[in-house]
C-alpha cells in the first residue's frame, strides 16, 4: 500500500484485540475510530435491530476517515465496499481464546463498563449466549474470511497479521 489509508476494518476472532488496534490505529493515523459495540448494544445487552446497525455503519462509511474495530456478518458489505485497507488479525486459537477468557473474567470481577453502560458477569460467561461459545462457533468462519479477503484479486488490501508481534511491528513503522 503505497498511500496512507484512511477507511481502516480492523477484523479478527473474537477476543484477538480488535478494539484495542483499531484505538490504536485511529490515534496513530488522526483518523476517527468507532467502537462497533457501541454501534450495536444498547444498554441492558439490548441489541440493535440490523437494519439501524447497517444505517449507523453506512453513516460512518460514507465519511472520507474512520476506523471500525469490527464488522459484523449483516453488514459487512458496508464497510468492505469503501475500505482501503484491512487489517486482519488471524491469531492461533489458544492466544485469542486465552485473551478473552482474561479480559472477560477480568471485566466481570472489576465491574468494568464495556458499552453503552453494560457489564460482562461471570454468570455470562457460563450462559449459553456466552461470548466464549461465540469464539468456538465464529472462529473458523471468521478466519477463512479473513484468508480470503487477503488472496481475493479485488476488494480493499489487507494486512493479515498471525501474531500480535506482527501488528505491533507494523503499527511501530507506518
Amino acid at each position: 500500500m503505497t498511500s496512507r489509508p484512511a477507511r481502516i476494518l480492523v477484523y479478527g476472532v473474537t477476543g484477538s484485540g480488535k478494539t484495542t488496534l483499531a484505538a490504536r490505529i485511529g490515534e496513530r493515523f488522526s483518523l476517527p475510530w468507532h467502537s462497533v459495540d457501541d454501534l450495536t448494544w444498547e444498554p441492558g445487552w439490548v441489541e440493535v435491530p440490523p437494519p439501524v446497525q447497517r444505517e449507523r455503519i453506512a453513516a460512518i462509511c460514507a465519511g472520507d476517515a474512520w476506523v471500525l474495530d469490527s464488522a459484523y456478518g449483516s453488514w459487512l458489505d458496508v464497510p468492505l465496499g469503501t475500505a482501503d485497507l484491512v487489517v486482519g488479525l488471524d491469531y492461533p486459537r489458544w492466544l485469542s481464546l486465552g485473551r478473552l477468557l482474561r479480559r472477560t473474567v477480568r471485566r466481570s470481577v472489576a465491574g468494568t463498563v464495556v458499552c453503552n453502560g453494560n457489564r460482562e458477569s461471570l454468570k455470562s460467561l457460563l450462559s449459553r449466549d456466552s461470548i466464549v461459545v461465540w469464539h468456538f462457533r465464529s472462529f473458523a468462519r471468521k478466519r477463512a474470511r479473513m484468508r480470503s479477503w487477503q488472496a481475493a484479486p479485488h476488494g480493499p488490501a489487507v494486512l493479515l497479521f498471525r501474531s500480535p508481534g506482527e501488528a505491533e511491528r507494523w503499527l511501530r513503522t507506518v
